[in-house]
This record gives C-alpha cells, sequence and structure tokens, in this order.
C-alpha cells in the first residue's frame, strides 16, 4: 500500500494501481462544490484497496476530518436495512412472498391483507406517507408511527405502481424484522452485521460516539433550471418530459413532497438531524451513522468474504438484485407520461440498481445513495465494496462527488 497525502489535507493510503481514485478525491476538495470533509473506500474481493480521508469535519469547532470521523448517511441507511431482511431471507425466516400480515397481524387492517413483503421492499406497498398527525418524538419513538401504517390504507392498490418510500420504508422494513427477531432494527443490525464485520456503523448512536460525528454543512441552493439541466443531463430524458415529471411528481403538493414529511414528523427546516435525540432513535429509513471504511466493507462482504465474513450468498443476491420497478408505473405521472424505470427509479428489493443516471462499476452493482451525497454499493461482476460519505449536503442533480469517484473505480478495474 502507498500512503498518500497532498494540499487539501487528504489522507490515507492506495494500493498500486488506484491512484486514480485518489486524484478523484483530491479534485473532489477543488471543485464545485468543493468538498468540506469526505471519505472514500474501495474494497475488492474482500481486501481494502482504497482508504481515503481529509478535509475538516467540524468547521466551528476547527476539527480535522481524520480516520475515525463518522457522518450521517441519509437514505444509505436503507441498504443496510435491506440487508438485514435479506439476512433473515437467506436463513429462511422471512419469505419475501408470504403476506406481511403473516409476521405482523396488524399490519392487516385498510385492505392490507394480502400484500406480500416484497413490495415493502420495493416501495410498491401504496404507503409512502402516513396521514396523521404525527410529532418528531412519536417518530422517535417508533411504535406511533407503526400503529398510524397499520391503520393507513394505500394511496393505490399495492403492486400497481411505485414510488419512493422515503421514510416508511425503514418503519415498514424494520418492523418485519422486529416481529420475526424480537429485535428492532437497530439491535439486530449490530448484532448480525456491524459486529461480525467490525464496523463503525449504528442505527440509533451511542452517545459515546457523539464526539466522532462531522457536522453538517449545506452546498448553495441551486435554482430550478439547474435541476431541471441537471435532470436532463442525468436521465438523457427530454426538457418537456422532465418537466413533466418534476411537476407531478415533486412538486409541493405531491406524494414524494408529503412522504419526506412522514404525517408532520419531520420539519425539513427544523434543524432535527443535528439534535441527539434524531441520532439516539433508530430510524431504519436514513439515520445510520457510519465511516466510508465500514460501507465499504458491509458491501464487500455481500459479495465477497471479508476477513472470514461473508454476510450474503450468491442466491440471495441475485434475488435480491432483480429489478421490480419496470414492471409498474410510477405514481403520480399525468396520462400519457411514461418514465422508463432504467432513467428514474431502477429499484430491486430494498437496492438501487445500477443504471445510466448512477453507473456504478458495472451494470450489477447495487445499492443506496442518501441525501446529501453518500453512497455505498457493491458489484458481484467486479468483486467490489464502495463506501463514500461526506459533511457537505448538496441536493444538486446529477452531482458529481460520488460518481466521479465511481468512475475512477471502474477505470482502475480495467
Amino acid at each position: 500500500m502507498l500512503d498518500t497525502t497532498s494540499g487539501t489535507g487528504v489522507q490515507g493510503h492506495v494500493a498500486d494501481g488506484w491512484g486514480k481514485v485518489a486524484d478523484a478525491f483530491r479534485r473532489n476538495f477543488e471543485g464545485s462544490p468543493g468538498e468540506v470533509g469526505a471519505a472514500c473506500c474501495v474494497y475488492v474481493d474482500g481486501r481494502p484497496v482504497v482508504d481515503l480521508w481529509g478535509g475538516v469535519a467540524d468547521r466551528e469547532a476547527n476539527r480535522p476530518w481524520d480516520k475515525d470521523t463518522i457522518a450521517l448517511v441519509a437514505s444509505t441507511t436503507k441498504g443496510a436495512t435491506a440487508i438485514c431482511a435479506h439476512l433473515l431471507a437467506q436463513r429462511g425466516e422471512l419469505d419475501l412472498d408470504a403476506p406481511v400480515v403473516q409476521y405482523w397481524p396488524e399490519f392487516g387492517a385498510a385492505g392490507k391483507e394480502q400484500l406480500p413483503v416484497r413490495w415493502l421492499l420495493s416501495h410498491q406497498a401504496g404507503l409512502p406517507v402516513v396521514d396523521g398527525p404525527l410529532t418528531f418524538e412519536d417518530a422517535c419513538a417508533w411504535h406511533p408511527v407503526i400503529r398510524a401504517l397499520e391503520a393507513q390504507k394505500p394511496l393505490w392498490q399495492p403492486g400497481t405502481e411505485h414510488v419512493y418510500h422515503s421514510m416508511t420504508f425503514g418503519f415498514l422494513v424494520g418492523e418485519v424484522v422486529r416481529r420475526i427477531t424480537g429485535k428492532s432494527l437497530g439491535a439486530f443490525f449490530a448484532d448480525e452485521v456491524a459486529a461480525p464485520l467490525g464496523l463503525s456503523a449504528w442505527i440509533g448512536l451511542p452517545e459515546e460516539q457523539e464526539g466522532r460525528v462531522a457536522r453538517i454543512e449545506y452546498a448553495a441552493p441551486f435554482t430550478l433550471e439547474e435541476m431541471t439541466a441537471g435532470m436532463i443531463e442525468t436521465t438523457g430524458l427530454d426538457r418537456d418530459t422532465v418537466l413533466a415529471w418534476m411537476n407531478a411528481v415533486w412538486g409541493p403538493d405531491s406524494v414524494q413532497a408529503r412522504a419526506g414529511q412522514l404525517g408532520g414528523a419531520f420539519d425539513p427546516a427544523g434543524g432535527y438531524m443535528s439534535t441527539r435525540a434524531f441520532r439516539a432513535a433508530e430510524l431504519p429509513f436514513g439515520n445510520m451513522f457510519t465511516d466510508a471504511r465500514s460501507l465499504a466493507r458491509m458491501y464487500a462482504a455481500t459479495v465477497s468474504q471479508v476477513d472470514g465474513v461473508r454476510l450474503l450468498d450468491p442466491a440471495t443476491v441475485e434475488k435480491m438484485t432483480a429489478v421490480q420497478t419496470d414492471k409498474t408505473k410510477m405514481n403520480g405521472l399525468p396520462p400519457g407520461l411514461d418514465i422508463p424505470a432504467e432513467r428514474s427509479f431502477y429499484m430491486a428489493l430494498g437496492f438501487w440498481r445500477a443504471c445510466p443516471p448512477m453507473p456504478w462499476t458495472g451494470p450489477r452493482s447495487f445499492g443506496h445513495p442518501g441525501s446529501g451525497g453518500s453512497v455505498g454499493f457493491a458489484d458481484p461482476d467486479a468483486g467490489v465494496g464502495f463506501g463514500y460519505v461526506t459533511n457537505l449536503w448538496s441536493f444538486r442533480i446529477g452531482e458529481p462527488r460520488a460518481s466521479d469517484l465511481a468512475a475512477a473505480v471502474a477505470a482502475c478495474l480495467g
């Protein structure tokens, strides 16, 4: 391994032949929006070949990003949640085609009696919103959200449409795991994934780890025109189609906008992500705190053996990465508007699959990105586990930081 340092404060090491990833990581600090602090790690065939970090973890405290810094990775958490579910399926404890009520009887209210588990994992359950009202305290307490989901009527006939269940995903899948194992999702993840692999990763952050957390900063906001241009560039769709899609699915009163508030529990302007209450809660949709090394190691262990540990066998990976959203229409699209799944929401059973807007390192790559820029993924063909975390949150469509790093990994693979 070769030590590497630079004027941007990048530290760590890369194996021979992996310098392009270090170059891309350094450029992220110099480009737009420009990193504040970040880390990137890559495993290949169970061994680390890239482990880099740099920048500032907390500007106010003048604290540098060091080897042990952890960050909030938002919806990148969903990949860890899905891995927990597929561990149970692999063990024969969870049948993805069984109705949810087999494990969670109270779920069957309001016409949900026949809804299978796989539709929870593939965002086809028709439950992206909770009518509410719910409070932040309700969300952190878990059970009030579960009671609300039990009573909630699906917005569409389950299995006929899809839309991103941005927050309810974690509660729905997490409750199934809890009913089977008797453990909360955070506890199951800690025992069955993090502990065997020695990960610095928590869904429900222990208070003693608070000092390691990077402080979130936000990139400059971008205009609607910039967002439109980014959508056109990343999806390859024409302007009229993109505008119609954005207005229908992402407008202020849309299902997708409501999904991000969970019946009023989460105020986007409330600053809740920096509170101890949010960090301590177990919210499997999006409050994992981790480092890039742990993300890469976790995903590597789904496609290879890592220090004697392999989480999932090839048959499980094959089943869980079969794309589901190419068979149903995105909810909210006006009549006549068709958005191909591989250009918009190419979702398997809890994981995004590689697609033109998010090519990663190969067509069978799978993983999950997070709001703000983080991502973890695996490539079963190349034996890759990849992790990237940052504390500069940028919501720009076509965000280049993670995609440039993934492209560098692909170039090194040859």
